[in-house]
């Protein structure tokens, strides 16, 4: 909120809010300039605007990708899901720089859990013998999956920075009972583009619910990884081109540097 000669200014979003005085209400929005991007991607060649884009990362959390995490002491091998994090480290910073918001979705859970079914809990832990959601991980104790802990937060080799906005999840997809909707819609965002684990299932689903939904979605192919077969993301990568796009980071940077040029040839 801020005030300037009387008028003040409400609502948490840059591009969404009323301005106010003792007397008047005024609604109408500010104008967004477009600011086109041009980016390869397959099935066709897309142009989206990234004053209404952002990044939603997802997953890329210490018990999916970090050593001693939850997926490495199931004997699984980590080296798929840490694979995005070079190429996140360049491309997140180049958006940043574009004024494009980078969404944190992390599996985060209440620790009681009273928000997961049986069946949710079984697919995880179907013995029900094993380490499953909020047990504590061996070694550590850290509470798999659970918000505000070491499970849940962003691998050490990726940088949070202050301005970014993190979301916890407690599903497979990012939208089921998140804010994560109601946040992208208060901040006038129609486009998304994806990254972050798993390509096949978490990903995949967020980024379906997303189309669902009426967003535009991109999927940033290097910048997604997965520990499932390679089948898996043949259907996923056929999935998302059913009504979306797929790209990868080096294309998406090369897209941002014409805009940059472009703008700084402006007047």
């Amino acid at each position: 909120m801020s005030s300037t000669q009387g008028m003040v200014s409400i609502g948490s979003a840059r591009a969404n809010h009323w301005c106010i005085t003792d007397d008047h209400v005024d609604t109408t929005r500010p104008p967004i300039e477009p600011r086109p991007l041009s980016v390869a991607a397959r099935p066709k060649r897309v142009n989206i605007d990234l004053a209404r884009s952002a990044f939603v990362a997802i997953d890329m959390q210490n018990d999916f990708c970090a050593e001693d995490g939850w997926v490495d002491q199931r004997g699984i091998d980590i080296a798929p899901t840490r694979a995005p994090i070079g190429r996140l480290n360049a491309l997140l910073p180049a958006l940043r720089g574009a004024n494009v918001p980078i969404v944190w979705v992390n599996w985060g859970n209440r620790p009681d859990r009273l928000n997961l079914s049986p069946s949710l809990l079984y697919g995880f832990n179907p013995t029900g013998q094993g380490v499953g959601i909020g047990d504590p991980l061996p070694g550590s104790g850290a509470p798999v999956l659970q918000k505000d802990g070491w499970a849940a937060a962003v691998v050490d080799e990726l940088e949070v920075d202050p301005r970014d906005i993190l979301v916890d999840k407690y599903r497979v997809s990012g939208f089921w009972d998140t804010p994560l909707d109601s946040i992208l819609r208060n901040m006038q965002i129609t486009t998304l583009l994806f990254g972050g684990v798993n390509l096949d299932q978490c990903v995949m689903c967020t980024l379906k619910d997303a189309q669902f939904l009426g967003y535009d979605c991109l999927l940033v192919e290097d910048c997604a990884g997965t520990t499932s077969p390679d089948f898996c993301s043949a259907a996923t990568f056929y999935n998302v081109e059913t009504g979306g796009f797929i790209t990868d980071s080096k294309a998406v940077m090369s897209g941002l540097a014409d805009i940059q040029m472009n703008e700084d040839r402006e007047p």
